[in-house]
């Protein structure tokens, strides 16, 4: 499980001294208790694709801030999100290559029988479904608009 690794890695962190690793962590950890806590309803604990997801949000947040900062011209906050967004990759699965990623969805728009932009739903659907945590859906988006074209 993702916070068991978290709670191991906090313990390193915090014996190395890498603070910036550890306020991230620390974050990370924060999400994933706030998560079990609203779904505590529905179960004890969290699964790994709900913890999964968790990281993937906290991930997109790093981003859409330094997209943010950087527009204001905050270039020392973006850094900060860009040094915190790298320790949470490094919990996701590897991304998959644009070439990988395209052969995939070229698989399950040919499953599916797609033909047009109208059937993009269908596919995307699919995709998102097997391509879960490795590859960004606006990336997944980009390419199956390119190749329904």
């Amino acid at each position: 499980m993702i916070s068991d690794v978290l709670q191991d890695h906090m313990k390193d962190a915090l014996r190395s001294g890498e603070k910036d690793r550890l306020r991230t962590i620390r974050s990370l950890r924060a999400d994933l208790q706030q998560a079990a806590i609203a779904q505590r309803e529905s179960s004890d604990e969290l699964s790994e694709a709900d913890e999964l997801k968790v990281l993937q949000k906290a991930a997109k947040q790093r981003k859409d801030a330094i997209a943010q900062y950087e527009d204001a011209g905050r270039e020392d906050l973006a850094a900060k999100e860009r040094g915190e967004l790298e320790v949470i990759r490094s919990y996701l699965p590897e991304q998959l290559s644009d070439e990988a990623l395209r052969t995939r969805l070229q698989d399950i728009i040919d499953a599916t029988g797609a033909s047009s932009m109208q059937d993009m739903g269908r596919v995307m659907g699919q995709a998102m479904q097997q391509l879960r945590g490795k590859a960004d859906g606006g990336r997944i988006s980009a390419i199956v608009k390119e190749l329904l074209s």
